[in-house]
């Protein structure tokens, strides 16, 4: 056959039958596929709310030591510590513990440690040589003529001065500090693990019923298409009259229409997400 041939009338109309016949088996292929699975309790794995809280207290050696662990919603692990400065050198440890046992969420650590002895520690002021700069800032001042309203809040500044006593902690007093961590994080993951099976039972009730809406899909699946094609003939009818409807074309037309409106694919893409 020549390039830009006219194509027969009976062999359009055989291709066009091929056509029909080859789309209402794969509809109803795909309708028995997807509505022929039963109805089952999915299986989903464990599932972790990001939203905890877990705490911890116990006393050691005239202390009382206490870990609260908190978290919120959030797409990457945000973590945020608080602790006492004798224990800086734990904090990679702890971080390295956090990230790989929540992986998720914006999470506050806080670990405090309040002594029950009545000792305190803070900073030393060394009042001799406070003394030194303050009379010396004052005599500099008369000598100018200047004003002395803020000399001792000046002399404060000057070096050494203030000082401050290095915090250390015992290993004896880390590990009881990370067995009260222990405790904090396992009621925090037991809080997540309860809210967790909430969210689960929720989400399989939801599945279960999205699978069961298949079968009424199932039903109104052909009816749809029924549906389309009496619209569009009235629609003809009422437009150019029945006599001058070219059949074959309308048929084109329609075949392509619906092929537009399969919902095989989303169909799929919905099954697979409940799985």
């Amino acid at each position: 056959m020549k390039s830009g041939a006219a194509v027969p009338e009976e062999l359009e109309n055989i291709r066009f039958q091929k056509s029909r016949t080859l789309l209402s088996l794969l509809q109803f292929s795909s309708l028995q596929y997807y509505f022929s699975f039963p109805l089952k309790t999915l299986s989903l794995h464990m599932i972790k709310s990001m939203t905890g809280y877990g705490l911890a207290t116990a006393d050691y050696a005239n202390a009382k030591y206490s870990v609260e662990i908190k978290s919120l919603n959030s797409k990457f692990l945000e973590l945020n510590l608080k602790y006492p400065k004798a224990f800086s050198d734990k904090e990679l440890i702890l971080r390295n513990i956090c990230s790989k046992d929540i992986e998720r969420g914006k999470v506050s650590l806080s670990i405090n440690v309040e002594r029950t002895n009545g000792e305190v520690t803070g900073a030393t002021i060394n009042t001799a040589l406070l003394s030194h700069y303050y009379k010396q800032l004052i005599a500099v001042n008369n000598e100018l003529g200047a004003e002395s309203s803020n000399l001792l809040q000046t002399a404060l500044t000057f070096p050494d001065v203030i000082s401050y006593k290095e915090e250390s902690v015992t290993e004896d007093e880390w590990n009881h500090l990370f067995q009260i961590f222990t405790s904090a994080l396992a009621n925090f993951n037991k809080f997540r693990e309860d809210e967790g099976a909430v969210l689960k039972a929720d989400l399989e009730l939801r599945i279960r019923n999205i699978l069961s809406y298949f079968k009424s899909v199932e039903e109104l699946e052909p009816k749809r298409i029924s549906a389309i094609r009496d619209k569009f003939t009235q629609f003809l009818d009422d437009a150019v009259g029945k006599v001058n409807i070219d059949q074959n074309r309308f048929e084109q037309e329609l075949i392509y229409y619906i092929d537009k409106i399969d919902i095989t694919e989303e169909k799929t893409r919905l099954k697979s997400h409940c799985d």
